[in-house]
Order: structure tokens, then sequence, then C-alpha cells
């Protein structure tokens, strides 16, 4: 009886030994890849000499490389607020040539810059957090938990936008997700249920939309109805600025993400369907990039370079 316990003993400690020497060799591991997040940080300068100063952060790989850049403008405070466009979309709405959103989803040209939509819908766009929730990965040293932020953005007047974001921050989660929510705007077609006076309250036919296993299906209702939704879609609705709707839904609805993602592609399928009134010819215009070739050929910043080059020559 003696030796049987003491071999149980012998093996335990070996089998702990084992565990604890593999852990530390799995940690040397990661810590020359970069894992470990904020451990190792005096490696992660060293190892990225070049871009040294941010590199404390370490395991992240160092975020160095942004940090040259934002180094010299530090005395231009008022230039932060300022938005220099990217895109040529951007430029085209900078410089007023796009005068309305319409114009943009016309031609489906894909929104890059949230500050487009900002141009456009400043003061009437609404934001409103869904949820936070927390999401895990697992590590070798345990779980490392992120924040995902599901936020809808509407004017309550035919556009809305849902922006879902993941970070290790409740906050950068949110904005983040406020961003992408503008950039994933889109525009409502709205309609009437019955006699057509007053402006469109409901929406023109039954659409659904899913996502998951929801399923979403949005009815027409007469006026005076309201939003007959739960408390999830009721949000997107009000913000698409829709008065009255009948809603049914099927599937796990406990699923907030596929819940509101479900009800914003129901109502992205509402210009996506042909009723008779739209069966008249249209001429077409050309795309604003095919309209402002011009204004979009000379690029600011090779003028700039063509000035420097004249001065010093």
């Amino acid at each position: 009886g003696m030796r049987g316990g003491r071999g149980e003993f012998l093996r335990g400690a070996q089998r702990a030994m084992d565990v604890r020497g593999r852990g530390r060799g799995r940690g040397r591991g990661m810590g020359d890849r970069g894992g470990f997040r904020g451990g190792f940080g005096d490696r992660g300068g060293r190892g990225r000499g070049m871009r040294g100063g941010r590199g404390g952060r370490g395991g992240r790989g160092g975020r160095g490389g942004r940090g040259r850049g934002r180094r010299r403008g530090r005395n231009k405070r008022d230039d932060k607020d300022v938005w220099h466009p990217v895109t040529k979309l951007g430029r085209l709405v900078k410089a007023r040539k796009i005068l309305s959103l319409e114009e943009i989803f016309l031609f489906s040209l894909p929104i890059k810059e949230y500050q487009i939509v900002d141009y456009f819908l400043k003061e009437s766009l609404k934001d409103e957090v869904m949820k936070v929730m927390p999401v895990q990965k697992q590590t070798t040293a345990g779980q490392r938990t992120r924040f995902k932020a599901f936020v809808v953005v509407g004017d309550e007047n035919g556009h809305v936008g849902l922006g879902v974001k993941c970070s290790a921050e409740v906050a950068n989660a949110i904005r983040g997700a406020i961003e992408r929510a503008k950039l994933n705007i889109i525009p409502i077609r709205r309609g009437y249920w019955g006699a057509m006076f007053g402006k469109p309250h409901t929406i023109p036919t039954k659409v659904t939309g899913k996502c998951g296993s929801v399923t979403m299906r949005l009815i027409p209702a007469p006026r005076g109805t309201g939003i007959v939704a739960g408390r999830v879609p009721k949000k997107v609705l009000q913000f698409a600025g829709i008065k009255d709707i009948y809603t049914s839904a099927t599937g796990a609805t406990r699923t907030l993400g596929n819940f509101v993602k479900a009800t914003f592609m129901a109502l992205s399928k509402t210009y996506s369907f042909l009723t008779p009134d739209m069966w008249f010819d249209r001429k077409f215009k050309n795309s604003p990039y095919q309209e402002h070739t011009d204004f979009l050929k000379d690029n600011p910043a090779s003028k700039k370079a063509k000035d420097l080059e004249e001065v010093e020559g």
C-alpha cells in the first residue's frame, strides 16, 4: 500500500513539473513573437529600434510606426478639427460638388470617411448604444476580454446606420462603432398603408431581413399604429423615421447583435423592391466621379509638391 501511494505521489510531482516546464517554455516563445500584451515592454522597444519611442507597448508589435507622423504637428492645435478628405468622394463633398447623401446612394458609392455623413446630417444625426458585450479570446495565460459595442445612428428621416466595433476599452469600442455606423448609413424608403395623403409614414411593402437564426419581418401599418416592435428593433425603426409599422420576428431574438442586424437588413431592402410607381424610364446622369473629373484630376497634394519645386527651382 505504501509503495503504491509513493508512486502516485511521484507521478503527481512529475506531472506538476511537466506542466510548469511547458508553461514556461511556451511563455518564452510567445515573448519573442510579441505575445503577452503589455508584458515584455523593453523587448518591444529594443527589437524595433527604428520605430522606437512608442515601443514600450511591447507585446502588441510596438504600435511604433504610427508615432512618427504625429510628433511633428504638435504645435498646431487648431489643425486637428479640420477635416482633410483622403478619398475622391470626400474631396467632392468638401468642395460642395455633391449636395446630398442621395447623390452618393444613387451611384452606390462606398463611403469610407464618416465625416462625409457628418457633413450632410451633422445636426439631425442621433446615436444610441444598443449593447456593449464582452467577448473573450482564450490564450495560454487565460482569457483576454474585449468589448463589442453595437450602435445605431439615424436622423429619424429616412437614414439609418448600424455599426459594430470590438475594442479593449468600452469607450473606444463605442466611438469606433459610432464611426462605423455612419459609414454604413443606408436610405430607407417610406410609403403609405392606404390613402396617399400627407407625408409617407410606414414602409411601402412587406420586407424581411435575416441574420443568423433571427428573421425580422416588417409589415406596413395604418396611421396612428405607432411602432409595434420589441425594444431593440423599435429604436432602429425610430431612427429610420418610420412612424407606423407592424413587425414579426422569429428565431433567437435574444442574440441582440443578430436581432439588430436582421432589422437593419430588412430596412435596407425597402429601396430594392421595384414597385409599379417606379416603372417609368429614367434619364441617368453621370456618376459624380465622371462629372467632376477635372476637379479630381488636379490633386492638391501634388500641387503642393509642384509649387515647392518651382520655389526651389
